[in-house]
């Protein structure tokens, strides 16, 4: 494996943004086009148009969309008990991080007679999508799934594709109905989105969809959200990323093992490593030809490593300043005392302190969420959370004392902006018998 270590001080700042530039998301505008010819057949055609497209796309000649009880009751009976009691670990651990996060209402008067309050309820309808492209991932049904129940939506239902068979994943099942899902599809791709935005003869439509998938997904995801008939969604997505910071003091078997964790999702992903010891850099480069070797998605692996950054900086101030440019949906702080650099982070979806946290934990079973950000998103955005699964409301009530004490600061602020009804619904209700204001 051949990446050139870059010296970021030496480039300008138009190099630097180049540099920490993503792999362009491939044939977008096409991608974009089929997924809006997708949803609008679903639209049309319901489960006609999904069982038509399950036969296209993954070859599976399906009766039903719906997952049965019987299948979860298989799915639970083909696992083996060391499978379901990882499994279990994860949900304790997601469930445990998860029930700390939800809001507690806000009660109080920020003025005498005027009390404002702030009330969370669950989304009503929330559809989690999981993918099985090249790999099941039963813990993403986990981390979408515990959350949901937590904040208590009515309606939580989960679509994942089938086989060619019309199976599915047997572990991804097991976890999502062990984590509060029982109304389970088999559908995938943009038809899965289309079906859960809009709702099918089998499949619920829901108000927010939730889960990562592949360019067609997320382009699907888009339109949907950009359709006031269709759902909001959770966030933009790209695909997986990880950045590393380290000093040397890290060991480059471990930082190759985190770069390849992340390199073995999808040739579309990429890797990148900020350090300030050059040294490190060709240690780790060594180390990921080795550890290469023993993957079984290597191939996988070495596409991803084309997009790979390895850049040279002159402090780990720095390199966290890099970092914050790029947002990486995963941050590794691979050095001597990483907990102080977390203060100078500002931008990443998840940050994992210290040799011995690999971005590995994160995606499986510490109890931190693993659906993040990504393609620069954590700019702006959060990794999912329970609130994400709700919606607020404010209250505000007013005694009469309470109103009058606030109408001067309405009567001036309705003036300045020439809204002489704001100011005659508060004046109205302070006037006398006489129509006369009483002060």
């Amino acid at each position: 494996m051949t990446v050139n270590p870059i010296t970021w001080s030496e480039l300008s700042s138009e190099a630097q943004a180049a540099l920490l530039e993503r792999p362009a998301l491939r044939d977008h505008r096409e991608v974009v086009d089929a997924a809006a010819n997708i949803i609008a057949a679903v639209r049309r055609d319901g489960d006609a148009a999904m069982l038509d497209f399950a036969r296209q796309f993954e070859g599976a000649d399906l009766q039903s969309l719906k997952v049965s009880a019987s299948e979860i009751r298989a799915a639970e009976a083909a696992l083996a008990a060391d499978s379901i009691a990882a499994i279990d670990a994860a949900i304790a651990n997601v469930r445990r991080f998860h029930e700390a996060q939800v809001p507690a209402p806000i009660d109080l008067d920020t003025a005498p007679g005027v009390r404002c309050q702030r009330i969370g309820h669950p989304i009503d309808a929330v559809g989690l999508y999981v993918p099985a492209g090249s790999a099941p991932l039963p813990s993403t049904a986990i981390m979408l799934s515990v959350p949901a129940a937590i904040a208590g939506c009515p309606t939580r239902i989960l679509c994942t594709p089938p086989n060619a068979s019309g199976d599915v994943d047997a572990a991804t099942l097991f976890a999502a109905a062990r984590s509060g899902v029982t109304d389970i599809f088999k559908a995938g791709g943009a038809q899965a989105i289309a079906a859960m935005a809009y709702g099918t003869e089998s499949v619920p439509r829901v108000q927010r969809i939730f889960g990562p998938g592949n360019t067609w997904v997320t382009a699907a995801k888009s339109l949907v959200a950009g359709d006031p008939a269709g759902a909001s969604i959770d966030s933009p997505a790209g695909p997986s990323e990880v950045l590393v910071v380290a000093d040397d003091s890290a060991d480059p078997r471990f930082v190759a093992a985190d770069l390849l964790s992340q390199a073995e999702h999808g040739e579309d992903s990429q890797v990148i490593l900020v350090t300030d010891c050059r040294q490190l850099i060709e240690r780790t480069l060594s180390n990921i030809e080795e550890q290469l070797g023993r993957l079984k998605r290597r191939e996988i692996a070495q596409v991803a490593l084309r997009h790979a950054r390895m850049i040279v900086t002159d402090t780990l101030e720095a390199a966290v300043e890099v970092s914050n440019h790029y947002a990486p949906e995963h941050l590794i702080l691979q050095t001597r005392d990483s907990r102080a650099l977390l203060a100078r982070v500002r931008n990443a979806g998840s940050v994992f302190l210290g040799r011995w946290s690999p971005e590995s934990v994160g995606d499986y079973c510490s109890g931190t969420n693993h659906v993040l950000p990504t393609y620069g998103a954590a700019k702006s955005y959060s990794g999912l959370g329970v609130e994400q699964f709700m919606r607020h409301m404010t209250v505000q009530e007013l005694t009469e004392d309470g109103l009058r004490s606030l109408a001067p600061s309405v009567y001036s602020l309705a003036a300045l902006e020439g809204l002489d009804a704001h100011a005659a619904a508060v004046r109205l209700r302070l006037a006398g018998p006489d129509g006369v204001e009483v002060r």
